[in-house]
């Protein structure tokens, strides 16, 4: 019997589980003899179990902490380390490298063209370069184009499996019971309910190819509604990537984003309503040096407040989507736009009053400001939130995060919403670059249609689109 290639896979139970499915779970040249974990909360100490893992790995595949990765590199015998998570700098990954190379195993990235799987029916893949760059905003309005068309639309989502991964291995959402059902943490629920509030269906889990089966079977458009920034799990047809003025130079600086701008058929330029120019001219010159081929989109994700309570003139606690915050790097949100824009006498700072684990969260992530993220990962963190909520004393909670907290978790201070959603600026736009996609089950055309809408630099987009 040959000898197997001893690896070990670095993760965040998303990426990994998928680059292991697709690439290692039955090539006998190597043998995954661990996982990794980081970024969320929880996951190591738990096991990638037997039935998932296949025949190659009848006791499954343990998961432990990233910390301990030089340790095991030495004491399992490991030759590779597969990198395999994102929304992480270009020198965090280097960081990472040097690490494996001198506890002496080679240190591996495994490309798109392995991982991403082709469908029979035509997939629109939307990502971006950061995260909290506005891609949920950005996969709603392309729901709504496709679904204008009367094109039946299956939107699947990048993972987020952080409870029982058997059970979660093929999940099918179309009403707030099956979130129930699945026992969906804060940070899934923003993503699902958008979408079942439109009337689609949504599909996520472990085992993506089994999930692209289920949902070709009533889809005539997928829409691969990326996580992070990581590269899609789905060959896409077009890819349509949002990139962030607020951040700029972020998007040729952090993994695998600059490989999305490199990639993307159509780029988003979200926020240049209230980003600086200076700011959207930087990211628009690395476009056109980076990718001068893609469709360019200008777009703003304008912010109103819905609610009948008033923030003017009160003291006001912002809770703003957790993922953004905290990997994202972003030190404030929607929320606290819209508390300044709508008369905020005081944003308040809940650092002081923060238990559990929201306090080790801003232990960890200290850039974070005078704003709450919305951690959820479980039950207990859940009420942790809820408890750090209720000892701020605050007159106005202003809730920012894609969901209505206030079905999770009990809260007696008023509170109003913060919403948003995408709107293009001049021409091109989504529905110009959506156009080809046909109407009802006319879908020939699609294959390969991200060729057709590369435009020369320089060149007058919009003739594109006639």
């Amino acid at each position: 019997m040959k000898r197997r290639i001893r690896t070990i896979i670095m993760g965040a139970a998303g990426r990994d589980f998928h680059n292991f499915n697709v690439v290692y779970r039955e090539d006998d040249t190597y043998e995954v003899v661990a996982f990794t974990a980081t970024q969320i909360p929880d996951i190591e100490g738990r096991g990638y179990p037997a039935v998932l893992a296949g025949r190659l790995y009848p006791d499954g595949i343990p998961i432990y902490p990233e910390e301990e990765l030089p340790r095991l590199i030495r004491e399992l015998g490991v030759e590779e380390v597969v990198f395999a998570y994102s929304d992480v700098s270009h020198g965090y990954v280097m960081h990472k490298a040097s690490e494996v190379a001198a506890a002496g195993a080679s240190f591996k990235l495994i490309g798109p063209a392995r991982t991403m799987l082709k469908s029979r029916r035509p997939v629109v893949a939307v990502t971006a370069v950061r995260t909290g760059a506005g891609k949920s905003q950005t996969t709603r309005r392309v729901v709504d184009v496709l679904r204008a068309k009367g094109l039946a639309v299956v939107a699947v989502r990048h993972p987020m499996p952080y409870g029982d991964l058997v059970a979660q291995r093929v999940q099918r959402f179309s009403t707030y019971a099956d979130l129930d059902r699945y026992d969906c943490t804060i940070e899934e629920r923003e993503e699902y309910e958008p979408h079942i509030d439109r009337g689609v269906v949504v599909y996520a889990g472990v085992d993506y190819a089994e999930i692209l089966r289920r949902a070709e079977e009533e889809a005539d458009v997928i829409v691969w509604d990326g996580g992070n920034n990581d590269l899609p799990f789905f060959r896409p047809d077009i890819h349509i990537v949002v990139v962030d003025p607020h951040r700029p130079g972020h998007e040729i600086s952090y993994h695998p984003g600059e490989t999305n701008l490199r990639m993307a058929d159509v780029v988003v330029i979200n926020k240049i309503t209230t980003a600086h120019p200076d700011r959207i001219d930087h990211v628009r010159n690395n476009i056109s040096t980076f990718n001068p081929r893609g469709v360019v989109i200008d777009a703003a994700s304008p912010i109103y407040l819905e609610g009948d309570v008033s923030v003017a003139g009160k003291r006001i606690l912002v809770v703003e989507d957790g993922p953004t915050l905290t990997h994202g790097e972003m030190s404030y949100g929607a929320g606290v736009v819209a508390a300044r824009r709508f008369g905020a006498a005081e944003l308040i700072d809940p650092r002081p009053f923060a238990v559990g684990s929201i306090a080790k969260t801003f232990e960890k992530y200290r850039h974070i400001g005078k704003l709450l993220p919305a951690m959820g990962y479980g039950r207990r963190q859940m009420e942790e939130l809820g408890e750090t909520i209720r000892r701020c004393g605050a007159e106005v909670l202003v809730i920012a995060t894609p969901i209505d907290l206030r079905r999770l978790i009990h809260l007696d201070v008023p509170a109003v919403r913060v919403r948003y959603e995408l709107q293009e600026i001049g021409r091109p736009d989504l529905a110009d670059v959506l156009g080809r996609l046909g109407v009802g089950a006319d879908m020939g055309d699609l294959r390969g249609a991200g060729q057709h809408f590369h435009v020369e630099k320089g060149a007058d987009a919009t003739r594109y689109f006639q």
